[in-house]
């Protein structure tokens, strides 16, 4: 069976602590329920979180969902963002680990890659080297979200079109992005080989899309 991989590009930072990061665990396991429902996810569907604040970590290797076990997000109390690094850490993944069509293979779905942070990135020469290269690389959609009043939409930007805002932080706001993150997902799995461009489901009212 060919894969879907999904990348989770998470941001820890200090100001994430609290009800966001709370609101964040509670949204990854409603998002993992919510795809174990739909068959063709269940069948096609890997899932990977990095996590970034001063430091980037492999919260959750490239993992077949139904084998996904999730542990607590947590967060420090403060520090960077280091989002142009997480990119970097991202990018050598899925070169390393999404399998290329060859002669004597078909290969995984092209991959998707979610990118959520609530600021702007601290390391910026390394985000705009990085953004750049994601802008070239073989992602099937790069989707990223800014949450809360201080998200950037610009730096956004430099990495993909496709932006959507969370106005608020509160535990309903992240439940809907995870609910809507979820329906990206599925409605991927269904149409991969079928179309080449993703195209996304309606937004929650928490969410804005932006064109």
């Amino acid at each position: 069976m060919r894969r879907l991989p999904v990348y989770l590009l998470l941001d820890t930072s200090g100001s994430m602590t609290g009800e966001p990061i709370q609101s964040v665990n509670v949204g990854l396991q409603s998002l993992m329920t919510s795809l174990r429902s739909d068959p063709h996810a269940l069948d096609t569907v890997y899932i990977s979180i990095i996590t970034f604040d001063k430091e980037v970590h492999e919260f959750l290797p490239l993992t077949e969902l139904s084998s996904v076990q999730l542990e607590e997000v947590t967060c420090p109390k403060s520090g960077p963002t280091f989002l142009g690094e997480a990119l970097e850490m991202v990018l050598n993944k899925m070169k390393r680990e999404v399998i290329l069509s060859s002669n004597e293979q078909k290969g995984d779905w092209m991959p998707l890659l979610f990118i959520m942070t609530d600021g702007k990135p601290s390391d910026l020469m390394k985000f705009k080297e990085m953004a750049t290269e994601m802008r070239a690389a073989n992602f099937g959609s790069i989707i990223a979200c800014g949450a809360g009043p201080k998200a950037k939409e610009e730096y956004l930007r430099m990495i993909t079109d496709n932006i959507t805002m969370l106005d608020h932080m509160d535990s309903a706001s992240f439940e809907a992005y995870f609910r809507w993150v979820s329906e990206v997902v599925n409605q991927g799995s269904k149409s991969a080989g079928v179309s080449e461009e993703l195209m996304l489901p309606p937004a929650p009212p928490e969410l804005n899309i932006v064109i």
